[in-house]
This record gives structure tokens, C-alpha cells and sequence, in this order.
């Protein structure tokens, strides 16, 4: 069995003190998080690293995708990454997730994304 914090996190956030704040919430729960402001890092950092297992991703995100597209690049590239998806503007039902993608409506309670990186991690 890995240890959690062999669990390597993917926190993809624009706005600084939302992405401070989740890369808090994942290594607080004992994950390693890594830290990506755009889809374009985000896309740089994958292709870079083997050992990602889940990203957390905002969907509205400047830049040459949002975080929907990135993750739905993310299923197709990469399909055993796990992703968790945020967002204050939008709502978006399962059916828009990409397969094993969970929404969670902006503000999240802290809770909600430990759990899932919990069930994703396990």
C-alpha cells in the first residue's frame, strides 16, 4: 500500500490565494500537491511528471483551455488520473464531467475535496 504522500496531487487554480488555499487542503491531508495557475502549466507538468494521480482542477480559467477542456484532454492523455473539478461560476452536472470526473460548486466545503482525494487515493 502507498503511503499518502506518495499521492501526488495536481492543484490547477488562477486566482493565487484559492490555489494557496487547495494546495493547503491537500498536503494538510497528507498528499503531495503540485501547483499549476493554468491549463498550459498544467498540460507542461503532466507531460513532465509520471507520478500525477489526481488533478484538481477550477474550470474558470484564462488561458488557451478552461478547466473543463483541460480535464477532458486530461481523460483522454492521461486516462487513469483521477479528477476533481470546482467552480463559483458554473454548475455542471455529471453528465458534463468526463468519466470518474466530481464537481464540486464553489465555495467547497474542505471536507468535500478530502473526501475525494480519499476515495480517488484509495
Amino acid at each position: 500500500m502507498t503511503s499518502r504522500s506518495a499521492v501526488c496531487v495536481l492543484v490547477v487554480e488562477d486566482e493565487f490565494f484559492s490555489r494557496l488555499h487547495a494546495v493547503d487542503l491537500v498536503n494538510v491531508a497528507g498528499y503531495t500537491a503540485i501547483e499549476a495557475s493554468n491549463a498550459d502549466e498544467a498540460i507542461a507538468i503532466l507531460e513532465a511528471r509520471k507520478d500525477i494521480r489526481i488533478v484538481l482542477t477550477e474550470i474558470n480559467m484564462p488561458g488557451s483551455m478552461d478547466g473543463l477542456k483541460l480535464a477532458h484532454a486530461i481523460r483522454k492523455r492521461w486516462p487513469p488520473i483521477e479528477l476533481i473539478l470546482t467552480s463559483g461560476h458554473f454548475h455542471f452536472s455529471d453528465d458534463d464531467m468526463p468519466d470518474r470526473g466530481r464537481f464540486f460548486p464553489k465555495p467547497y466545503r474542505d471536507q468535500e475535496i478530502v473526501s475525494a482525494l480519499q476515495h480517488f487515493a484509495a
